[in-house]
């Protein structure tokens, strides 16, 4: 996909909403977000991103959502979960920022060396990848401008992380669906945590190579709930073994290092945190009831949303509005638009 420079298209739109430290990809006037990346920097490769400008025109968002995605850190998949939160701004003055994770999306190549692969891909390597985003948002825009962090999965342990790390500047943070603590001790981490060891993340991309001749019908038929737009999405994850090789890998980190609750963290910051579980959920399991143990939100808020028995873990490939609405009553209540 072609890089193209947001100051040489000569698009409106691109050269006025698109903040200056992204890089425009390929314009698609059918969908509401810019289509985007990272550059490389600090010793980290370029990653996709998606960015929804405020709806009123030349003004500086009053609020940043930065979204950080599960595994695999695939941005399209959560695009229409993104944007139905973004339709329902009567502000006019929210931004939303995606972004994927290192390696795990196609749109963008990983221009890392071979030999550095696996650590690129592991957690600490992830979180620096947010952080530095993140950094870039405080840096560029006012400080007037709130910044809500929402996670999904693994990416609210890395949201965790931000916390942790840049708590001054974080107004707020959405868990949804989290697996932050024991991961490997849930059922499906039990299950599948042996595939994610080497050499099979190696194997298992190589081996995905054959996908290559199965026609989009095929996957439709293997994948009969999802909306064809998401088949394409993980159609071409699955055509990528680059991409296929870092999501395996980094979960096979997240096997080793998400263990004990960070309890210290959810106590000192209790006052901006909200969580969202699903009635049933593999990933997270008895992970909830070690959560809701020392997370005590205040009396009389909804700060903890135990989600409908039909809402998967992986919300995004059919659930998004619920999800959006849910999201959006967060932002209202915490005075965030």
């Amino acid at each position: 996909m072609a890089i193209q420079n947001p100051r040489m298209t000569g698009d409106p739109r691109t050269s006025l909403s698109l903040p200056p430290f992204l890089e425009s990809l390929a314009l698609d006037f059918s969908v509401p977000y810019i289509n985007a990346r990272f550059p490389a920097s600090e010793g980290i490769p370029p990653i996709h991103v998606h960015w929804w400008p405020c709806k009123r025109l030349g003004v500086s968002p009053s609020t940043i959502l930065l979204f950080i995605p599960g595994n695999p850190g695939v941005i399209d998949f959560y695009h229409p979960f993104l944007t139905a939160i973004h339709k329902q701004d009567r502000s006019g003055t929210l931004a939303i920022l995606s972004h994927s994770h290192i390696g795990h999306d196609p749109a963008v190549e990983d221009i890392a060396p071979a030999s550095r692969a696996s650590s690129n891909h592991a957690l600490p390597f992830q979180v620096q990848n947010s952080l530095r985003i993140f950094d870039a948002l405080s840096t560029y825009f006012s400080v007037d401008t709130r910044t809500v962090i929402a996670g999904h999965s693994v990416g609210s342990w890395v949201a965790l992380q931000v916390l942790k790390l840049r708590s001054a500047a974080v107004s707020g943070v959405f868990f949804l669906f989290p697996t932050i603590t024991n991961i490997a001790c849930t059922p499906n981490g039990r299950l599948l945590s042996r595939l994610f060891r080497p050499p099979f993340p190696r194997i298992v991309s190589q081996v995905a190579r054959a996908l290559r001749l199965m026609p989009l019908t095929i996957f439709c038929r293997l994948f009969p709930q999802y909306p064809i737009p998401q088949v394409r999405v993980l159609q071409s994850f699955l055509l990528s073994p680059p991409s296929i090789f870092a999501a395996m890998t980094m979960a096979h980190d997240e096997m080793l290092s998400i263990r004990e609750l960070d309890v210290a963290t959810l106590e000192t910051f209790q006052h901006q945190i909200w969580f969202y579980f699903a009635e049933n959920d593999d990933w997270v399991d008895k992970g909830r009831e070690t959560i809701l143990q020392v997370f005590r939100p205040e009396p009389g808020t909804v700060k903890v949303v135990h989600g409908h028995r039909n809402i998967p873990h992986a919300f995004c490939i059919n659930h998004g509005e619920e999800l959006a609405a849910e999201c959006y009553k967060w932002l209202v209540s915490g005075g965030f638009v």
